[in-house]
């Protein structure tokens, strides 16, 4: 098997059979009918299962895996990496915002240079509106900032990874799972490439999931808001001490003016310091969290039932 091609379905009734035409005719230009498709059904709704189902009907190159319930889009990319067995795997949305014939370059680029195991999708210009443009920008600076591992920005789902990459990526079997996160900690040879990619009016990523992905994406590679917590605190405390270490000075100079009267002051001081106590136990209790999640050593989705001939 030369090549596996994987894809996860979410409400995505209306571009399966698009998507499904358009990888095909891609695949069969690089390695004629040497591949798979395997489509993972993310606990669609809609009929998106129903859909894939019956491609695997009329075609034994297509596999579903249809999951016991919605797991995420990262935990549902993953489990079809596990299942993949090609010497190279592509990794796309179904969606059709970004062009599977993608596949038909990388796979020249990736015969030229032997030494690079993954081709992954920049987009040129983050497409949306203002506010996806400025909140993806402050979240790739954000995470590069506070994270050892460092995420290309405007990156993209689709990839293509060579076998001995991919064997290494699954072995990752994190709870609260950021799979960009995880693709660029694995390591190897990396190279970017520019795509267009399409943008869609509605987008199943709420605001909340982002914030989510965002803290996600943090803690999951970092430990450096806990330095900040202790830093912050430090330097709070010394500045307290400074500040009373000036009272006590100025009451010995200057005695006859009497206490300092700051009413506003300590009400500011007290609710700025309630806030950083509150701030630093929620983002403790958010470690604590990740903690628990991973030590239960769930797996990562439960597979309902496997249609077509996934081997």
């Amino acid at each position: 098997m030369k090549l596996s091609i994987v894809a996860a379905l979410y409400k995505s009734e209306a571009y399966i059979t698009g998507f499904y035409q358009r990888v095909t005719d891609a695949a069969k230009q690089v390695v004629g009918d040497e591949y798979q498709i395997i489509l993972v059904n993310d606990g669609s709704t809609d009929n998106s299962c129903e859909v894939a189902v019956q491609l695997t009907k009329d075609d034994h190159k297509v596999s579903v895996i249809d999951l016991s319930r919605n797991f995420g889009h990262h935990k549902a990319m993953m489990t079809g990496l596990m299942h993949a067995k090609g010497d190279r795997v592509f990794l796309i949305d179904c969606d059709l915002e970004e062009p599977p014939e993608a596949l038909i370059d990388w796979w020249g680029e990736l015969d030229k240079n032997i030494d690079i195991d993954v081709i992954y999708g920049v987009q040129a210009l983050r497409k949306g509106n203002w506010f996806k443009r400025i909140s993806g920008h402050l979240f790739y600076r954000l995470v590069n900032a506070l994270s050892p591992v460092k995420l290309t920005p405007n990156s993209i789902v689709a990839r293509l990874m060579s076998a001995r990459y991919v064997k290494e990526l699954i072995k990752h079997q994190d709870q609260e799972m950021y799979l960009f996160g995880l693709t660029a900690f694995t390591g190897f040879t990396q190279q970017a490439a520019v795509i267009n990619k399409n943008n869609k009016d509605h987008t199943s990523y709420t605001l909340i999931k982002r914030l989510s992905l965002f803290f996600n994406a943090i803690t999951s590679f970092s430990n450096y808001p806990l330095y900040l917590i202790f830093y912050a605190g430090l330097s709070i405390s010394l500045s307290a001490f400074l500040f009373v270490a000036y009272l006590v000075i100025r009451w010995l100079v200057y005695p006859e003016q009497g206490n300092v009267i700051g009413w506003t002051s300590l009400a500011v001081s007290i609710w700025a310091v309630g806030g950083f106590v509150l701030t630093a136990l929620g983002i403790i209790g958010i470690y604590i969290a990740k903690i628990f999640s991973e030590v239960k050593s769930r797996p990562i989705s439960v597979i309902r039932k496997i249609y077509g001939n996934i081997e």
